[in-house]
């Protein structure tokens, strides 16, 4: 096909498609996606090689934040039956990364629910930062606390974090009938802050909040611009008792053909499969660690994820590594950058700078799970009559909410 060879050749070269080119992507066949997939993943090997980054994410303050983003199970007015406390102790969240860590995880992920963290907040995430790295040194942070104030940004960086999460989710034609209490602009610029403290900038979006073609190719683009050295790709977890509970409009091709636009885009940054791909890609799994070159490792903030042993044998069997604690990321041209600017080379940043998405909840990664994930898989429902090819399949997977309805205590 001559736009997956035009798409590869640009790719290699670092160069920007065309947004029909992008656009195209998403609308190849379910016959073509085995094509579009082994195309992105030539890009993908180009600069990760067969590497997969683990990350771990700690959910430092679950619930009751005052933001209402319809996406998010710990928004204002959720009836979701989720997990809620108050802000983890040092302690607490150092025994939880260290589990991360233990399970492979490479990068620890520090969320907060809230619209953005007081000074307070920040004097309390800058001692947990040096607890975990006080027992894990060479281990990267990514703080991910929401919209950063004047300074705050300056300060988690001369705390020890490596790197700040915030997403744009989605276009900034759409934003507004997605949140209403902040806007796009407030998000651009709280990466732009992370990014001039000499952070590395984690940012990317929410697929399948009944966004178009258009929409994906807006924001991916407005990222590729942004340029963050991370770029996580969620897929909406529909939890009951949020404005979005009904949309289910993602099939694992469409989650597949959304990962392989990205990788295009954004040929040589850290693509991450993040939130709600065991809901939506299940057993596809496995072809989509051709296009993205890292994921989370366990549950989520809110809802579980697949067992981490099954994660790394999925890895394993997939013929892919595990990256290691000494192995730097990014391809060479974009580490030298963040070595110049002053982040180290292992997060590696790129033109002055979670993981998952900004600690107004997001998409739902990630909570802690234990050495590496204690979460049973998600059952799975047989139906009588398989759906056409290409029909949403809401039946196959019932999301599961983290420790709702049990004694099981927070990061456990």
């Amino acid at each position: 096909m001559d736009l997956l060879n035009t798409l590869v050749d640009k790719g290699l070269r670092r160069e920007l498609p065309t947004r029909e080119e992008a656009l195209a992507v998403l609308a190849t066949s379910d016959d073509e996606l085995l094509d579009v997939v082994a195309a992105a993943g030539k890009v993908r090997r180009r600069w990760f090689g067969r590497r997969v980054k683990l990350n771990y994410l700690v959910n430092l303050k679950s619930g009751l934040c005052p933001e209402d983003c319809s996406y998010c199970s710990q928004r204002l007015g959720s009836k979701a039956e989720i997990l809620k406390y108050t802000w983890l102790k040092p302690d607490e969240a150092s025994k939880a990364a260290a589990a991360g860590v233990a399970g492979g995880a490479k990068r620890v992920c520090l969320v907060a629910s809230g619209r953005g963290p007081t000074d307070r907040d920040v004097d309390r995430v800058s001692k947990t930062i040096a607890a975990i790295k006080e027992q894990n040194e060479d281990v990267e942070v990514c703080a991910c606390l929401g919209l950063l104030s004047d300074g705050q940004a300056e300060r988690l960086r001369a705390a020890g974090a490596d790197a700040y999460n915030h997403n744009l989710n989605t276009s900034e034609a759409t934003y507004g009938g997605i949140t209403t209490t902040h806007t796009y602009a407030d998000r651009v610029e709280t990466v732009q802050q992370a990014q001039a403290a000499g952070m590395s900038a984690c940012s990317g979006l929410i697929a399948g909040m009944g966004e178009s073609d258009a929409d994906l190719v807006d924001v991916v683009f407005s990222l590729r611009e942004l340029d963050p050295d991370s770029v996580p790709v969620n897929f909406l977890i529909p939890f009951e008792g949020t404005p979005l509970a009904k949309e289910w409009n993602l099939t694992p091709q469409r989650a597949l053909r959304i990962l392989a636009m990205v990788r295009f885009v954004c040929p040589d940054v850290e693509v991450r499969l993040a939130g709600g791909r065991e809901v939506h890609l299940r057993s596809m799994q496995p072809l989509a660690l051709h296009l993205a070159n890292s994921i989370f490792l366990g549950d989520y903030l809110t809802s579980e994820g697949q067992e981490g042993k099954a994660d790394l044998a999925m890895i394993e069997d997939a013929g892919f590594e595990v990256e290691g604690a000494g192995t730097t990321t990014l391809p060479k041209h974009r580490a030298d950058v963040a070595e110049a600017a002053g982040q180290g080379g292992g997060c590696g940043g790129h033109g002055g700078g979670g993981c998952g998405p900004c600690g107004d909840g997001g998409a739902e990664p990630a909570g802690a799970c234990g050495p590496v994930g204690t979460a049973e898989a998600a059952p799975v429902a047989a139906a009588e009559v398989p759906a056409p090819a290409g029909e949403v399949r809401t039946d196959l997977v019932a999301v599961r909410r983290r420790g709702a309805g049990t004694d099981l205590p927070p990061n456990a």
